[in-house]
C-alpha cells in the first residue's frame, strides 16, 4: 500500500496535510484548523476520515476538530483523535509522548512521536520509517517547530528547548520530507540571507522558491538535507552566522545555543 500526502490550504498560509492511500478511500488529517476546507476535500474526493493527528494546541491547528467529529458522527463513522499528552487537545482520546507509536492500519502507516518543546511546551511531531510513500522517503509532520528556512516562535518554551528540539529533527535521515504547517518559506529565506549572505546553497534555494511562489506553487515539503544546508536555525555552528549574530547582539556569544537564541530574537523583529 502506498500513502499519498496532499496539502489542503487554509487561512492565509496554513497547510492541513491529508494522508491517504492509492488503495482505498481512508483519510487522516494533520492539524485541521479549518473544518470547512477539510469537509469540502472529503466530499469532493469521496473519502472517509478515520483519524486526526495534532501537533500542538494552537487554534489554527485544532479549530476544526469539533466540527469534524460532528461531521463523522452525522454519518455514524468513527474518528480517532491523536495529540500531545502535555497539552489540552479537544476530544483527544489518544494522548502521546516521546517514542509512542501511532499505527493507522487502514493506511499501513506507522508513525513515531517526537517531543519538541519550544514553540509550545507540549509540541510533538510524527515521523515514519519503513513505510511505502509516494517517493519512497521518510515523512515528518512537524507542525510549527521546523519550517523551511526557519523555525517557530518561542511562545512557551525556551531557546535551549527549541535548539534541542531542532537538533532532534536535523538528526533524522537526510531524505526525510518535512511537512510543516505554514507557507513561510520566502520570508524565512529573506531573513536567512541577512544572517548568512554568502551561503551559496541558500542563495540558489531563495531563487528557486521565489520562482515557485511567483507561480503560486507550494514550497513545502522540504527535506532535512536541504534544511541543514540553508536553515540558519539548524546552522548555529556556522562561522558566518556566529559573526553576524554577535554583531546584532553587540556582544560575544560563547556557544551555539546563544547564537541560536540571538538569531531567534533577531527574526522576531526582522
Amino acid at each position: 500500500m502506498t500513502q499519498t500526502i496532499t496539502a489542503i490550504p487554509a487561512f492565509s498560509d496554513n497547510y492541513i496535510w491529508a494522508i491517504g492511500s492509492t488503495d482505498n478511500n481512508h483519510l487522516v488529517l494533520v492539524d485541521p484548523g479549518d473544518a470547512n476546507v477539510c469537509i469540502e476535500y472529503i466530499n469532493t474526493n469521496n473519502l472517509t476520515l478515520i483519524a486526526i493527528l495534532i501537533t500542538h494546541h494552537h487554534a489554527d491547528h485544532t479549530g476544526g476538530i469539533n466540527a469534524l467529529v460532528n461531521f463523522n458522527k452525522s454519518m455514524d463513522k468513527k474518528l480517532t483523535i491523536y495529540g500531545p499528552a502535555k497539552e489540552n487537545i479537544p476530544q483527544c482520546e489518544c494522548p502521546l509522548n516521546e517514542n509512542d507509536i501511532v499505527n493507522i492500519k487502514e493506511l499501513d502507516l506507522t508513525l513515531r512521536v517526537i517531543d519538541l518543546p519550544g514553540h509550545t511546551l507540549g509540541h510533538i511531531a510524527y515521523v515514519n520509517s519503513n513505510n511505502s510513500t509516494e517517493n519512497n522517503t521518510n515523512i515528518l509532520f512537524c507542525g510549527d517547530t521546523l519550517f523551511s528556512g526557519g523555525c517557530g516562535r518561542l511562545f512557551e518554551g525556551s531557546a535551549e528547548q527549541m535548539f534541542t528540539s531542532l537538533n532532534k529533527l536535523s538528526s533524522l535521515a537526510d531524505n526525510t520530507q518535512v511537512y510543516c504547517a505554514h507557507e513561510y518559506t520566502l520570508a524565512n529565506l529573506t531573513f536567512a540571507l541577512a544572517v548568512e549572505p554568502n551561503n551559496q546553497e541558500l542563495i540558489a534555494y531563495y531563487q528557486h522558491v521565489s520562482q515557485l511562489r511567483q507561480q503560486n506553487k507550494a514550497s513545502i515539503p522540504s527535506i532535512i538535507h536541504r534544511e541543514k544546508q540553508i536553515n540558519p536555525f539548524l546552522r548555529a555552528h556556522s562561522a558566518e552566522i556566529k559573526i553576524n549574530a554577535q554583531k546584532y547582539a553587540a556582544k560575544a556569544l560563547t556557544n551555539n545555543i546563544d547564537v541560536f537564541a540571538t538569531i531567534r530574537q533577531w527574526k522576531d523583529t526582522f
